[in-house]
């Protein structure tokens, strides 16, 4: 078990090999004959970015805390290892085990990004197990997906024994015990799949059988088995302090995307910004105790010897505990010598003053995420921002030394004129002049910079937007275009920068987005040309994705530019993320109207996730 997969020779001539050798700080091996269930989650993109996903190190610290279980990691092989294992022959192996992947009873892929898609199919097939379920024998892996795009799974449904939908904490020991009576029993992978697919949020796309208009729109998805539900409701942990997290969290030997400590503080949102798919599928806003919280962040910072502590959350600000904290942060934390990293606040005295206990101001910058350049869009997509908040957090932040800004946008957001995107000049113009208003001459140390970046809108499954048109990847470019010639036409543009996302990810993004199982024939298609990795700019073939999408007689613009009508049957309709798509329709209605809708805390919009008597929904209004 300890002799490495990869000869030295081999590891000598990748990059970072340390990515692929495990052993790392808090990593768990166990002897094979002590358990009865082998598994390995994976994540579908380079050991850096999935040893950042706190996510998987919740499931993997939950898995192998069963003493039955052992739950090991697999990540993608970076392109120079990926050409050498299909030359060898070397099978995709678990990092703890050193043995192939192919052999374990699952493999659970998290699905966080749309553009990992033709990552899964490089695993399976590094793995030696067929991309297609259908395809699979007895002997393979069952394969699962979970993650917040297993919300509309139906482009890669053909790949996936089922999915998992809703939060992993929940149902999985159910899952678990079910297979190893199936197996003791002597029963098929069918009948496995056959026993579970009637738990809630377990979809197993085999049992559902899916017909068309000739105009390519859903005509019906129904199931084709007793067993099989009309529609999967989501799991959802409805007690947030009872269930385990990872205090000892592995520890890679390389510096990874977020190489620190991440406490989880909420889970959920209460603003509700209409564009925003995790806002959906996160409700209801759910603390953890923040008793509990100083106790974890003790307890992590000690066993693994990081030196920065993070605090994750959808909305920072809006943790009821968020002061005592990050208090109990400063105090403990200073004295170590540990940074603290506080994403997605708001902007206020309190935010700032506790930035400027924490950050070096000389070396730090402010974050705002307008998202839109006017206030009459900002009301569309309920972003719940004024320009007064946003100019008065810049005033403060220039008194407090501050001197750079980063500020988000999002273009092709529906309604969107050209005055909106002109906006974003002027927003950014507005805060410049903040800073030559708010800071003498005498006292500017340094010179002001904004740096103004957008990307394009993609609407996406279970948010009022999941009817809109979505541009063109011209039409994007042309905003762009649009956007960098409002800015170089202000007063300070010297001080201000642009950049702006690229199209034709964004366009093929909206197709993975709200696309149905015949999607699937094309990210296979696409795959066989070469393209992986497409989340990176310089492995992205756009050209070979165009190919692809053309030789399977797929239109991407049925996907991606058309309006959809309020009662079209979406891929995704079959599944049941806590919110009524009553509601969702109706703050469609209301975005078109330019009416804000108050957050959860202070009036319940009526969503539907009350109806798991959790979080928010059973607190009283402030």
């Amino acid at each position: 078990m300890s002799e490495l997969m990869l000869s030295d020779e081999i590891l000598m001539q990748v990059e970072k090999p340390a990515r692929y050798i495990g052993k790392e700080i808090n990593s768990i091996v166990k002897r094979p004959e002590d358990v009865d269930i082998r598994m390995a989650m994976c994540f579908p993109d380079v050991y850096e970015i999935g040893m950042s996903h706190l996510g998987l190190q919740i499931l993997y610290d939950m898995f192998n805390g069963y003493e039955d279980v052992w739950c090991e990691r697999v990540y993608s092989p970076w392109p120079d290892l990926d050409k050498i294992m299909r030359e060898k022959e070397i099978p995709l192996f678990g990092l703890e085990s050193q043995e192939p992947v192919k052999y374990l009873d699952f493999l659970g892929i998290t699905l966080q990004y749309e553009m990992c898609y033709t990552n899964i199919l490089q695993v399976l097939d590094l793995a030696q197990i067929p991309l297609s379920a259908k395809d699979r024998s007895e002997s393979d892996p069952i394969v699962i997906g979970g993650g917040p795009c297993s919300y509309n799974p139906e482009p890669i449904a053909d790949f996936f024994d089922f999915f998992y939908i809703g939060e992993g904490e929940t149902r999985y020991r159910e899952i678990l015990d079910i297979y190893k009576e199936n197996k003791r029993a002597g029963g098929s992978r069918r009948e496995f799949l056959q026993k579970i697919c009637c738990l809630q949020g377990i979809y197993v796309p085999q049992f559902y059988d899916v017909s068309y208009y000739e105009d390519g729109r859903i005509a019906s998805m129904r199931p084709n088995i007793p067993e099989a539900p009309e529609h999967i409701t989501k799991n959802i942990v409805t007690d947030f302090d009872g269930v385990p997290y990872p205090v000892k969290p592995v520890v890679p030997f390389i510096k990874c995307t977020q190489d620190r400590v991440v406490l989880e503080i909420q889970r959920g949102c209460i603003r509700g910004c209409r564009f925003c798919q995790a806002g959906q599928l996160y409700r209801p806003v759910r603390e953890k105790n923040v008793d509990r919280l100083k106790q974890y962040a003790v307890e992590m910072l000690k066993n693994t010897g990081h030196e920065e502590i993070s605090l994750s959350s959808l909305s920072s600000s809006d943790y009821s505990g968020l002061k005592e904290l990050v208090d109990f942060l400063i105090r403990d934390c200073n004295e170590k010598k540990v940074n603290i990293s506080l994403p997605s606040l708001r902007i206020d005295s309190f935010a700032l003053d506790v930035m400027s206990k924490v950050q070096d101001v000389k070396k730090s910058s402010l974050t705002f995420a307008p998202e839109a350049g006017s206030q009459r869009l900002r009301n569309v997509i309920n972003k719940g921002l004024t320009e007064e908040d946003i100019l008065r957090g810049a005033k403060l932040a220039f008194e407090g030394g501050w001197t750079r800004v980063k500020l988000y946008f999002m273009l092709g957001l529906p309604t969107e004129t050209k005055e909106d995107v002109q906006g974003i000049g002027d927003l950014a113009n507005k805060i410049a002049a903040e800073f030559f208003e708010t800071v003498p001459k005498e006292k500017r140390r340094e010179p002001v910079q904004i740096v103004a970046s957008t990307s394009f809108f993609i609407p996406k499954p279970f948010t009022p937007f999941q009817w809109a048109p979505m541009c063109s990847a011209e039409e994007f470019l042309d905003k762009a275009h649009e956007t960098k010639k409002g800015i170089m036409s202000q007063l300070n543009q010297k001080r201000i920068k642009y950049n702006w996302h690229e199209a034709d990810v964004s366009v093929l993004e909206g197709v993975f987005a709200r696309g149905d199982r015949k999607i699937a024939q094309v990210i296979r298609k696409a795959y066989e040309k070469g393209c992986m990795f497409d989340a990176w700019s310089e492995y992205y073939k756009n050209d070979l994705w165009l190919e692809a999408f053309a030789e399977c007689g797929v239109s991407i613009d049925f996907y991606n530019t058309r309006k959809r009508e309020k009662d079209e049957i979406f891929p995704w309709d079959i599944l049941d993320c806590g919110v009524s798509r009553e509601h969702l329709w109706k703050e469609w209605e209301k975005a078109q109207e330019e009416i804000v809708s108050p957050n959860c805390k202070k009036a319940c919009n009526g969503c539907g996730a009350a109806k798991y008597g959790c979080g928010v929904c059973v607190e009283e209004r402030v």
